[in-house]
């Protein structure tokens, strides 16, 4: 086997097959890897989403080079024509792994990551494959040592929500922001919905909290002040 052959092949700027087979492997590769810590997080996007939009973006970039490559005749023989729509077009995967469920958001990382490793397959197909490796690694950096860097120093900073529905129509919020005052809880905002055919209030607070706020003494607090139907604490964002 002709190893320098192959070597040229792999690096030549020009698309080849056996150059396109490489580009293709390395994408699902290191779209695979990332799709494995995506998965270890419990997110639906996991090793073949990942490894497919890798390999997806790879192919548009192989062919946005390979149709001026061949056809020269064409007129408007831009390269990075087909590249640029992996761009705009992914954006719509990201926005499905985004969801928004009562003023809680989950799967804004995930959908980063998809955009990152979209753009990570152009770089592939561009023959760029030092860059889109050290890419990978950052990504995968991103993800595992700034999660760690986020819970050591940053524990008990990240935003909550406390859902309170009352089964009446509140006419006045100021017992309820008392009480959490009174435990120390930072309120960032305030949601109100009323259904006034059930007669039911739900109040969306949007609050900080340190790890010493005794969240199960603040509730037993919150449930005297009405007719308290239930209260939930939640996470605004969870990656």
């Amino acid at each position: 086997m002709d190893f320098s052959f192959i070597t040229e092949q792999i690096i030549s700027t020009e698309i080849t097959t056996t150059g396109a087979i490489f580009k293709l492997l390395l994408s699902l590769c290191l779209g695979a890897l990332i799709g494995t810590e995506r998965r270890h997080k419990g997110q639906a996007a996991g090793m073949r989403t990942f490894a497919l939009i890798a390999m997806g973006a790879t192919l548009a970039m192989i062919i946005s080079i390979y149709i001026p490559q061949e056809y020269m005749g064409l007129k408007n023989g831009d390269p990075g024509r087909i590249a640029a729509q992996v761009i705009s077009g992914i954006g719509f995967l990201g926005a499905g792994a985004i969801i928004q469920m009562k003023g809680s958001v989950r799967g804004l990382t995930t959908a980063a990551g998809i955009w990152m490793t979209a753009c990570l397959g152009l770089a592939i197909g561009a023959g760029m494959y030092i860059i889109s490796i050290f890419s990978a690694l950052f990504i995968i950096g991103v993800l595992k040592l700034f999660e760690y860097f986020e819970k050591k120093f940053l524990k008990g900073a990240e935003m909550k929500i406390i859902r309170i529905k009352v089964n009446n129509i509140v006419s006045d919020t100021n017992p309820y922001r008392d009480c959490l005052k009174q435990y120390n809880v930072h309120i960032s905002d305030e949601f109100l919905r009323f259904d006034y055919n059930s007669q039911v209030t739900t109040i969306n607070y949007m609050i900080r909290s340190n790890d010493a706020t005794n969240f199960v003494g603040l509730f037993a607090s919150i449930h005297e002040i009405d007719d308290i139907a239930s209260l939930t604490l939640t996470n605004e964002v969870n990656n």
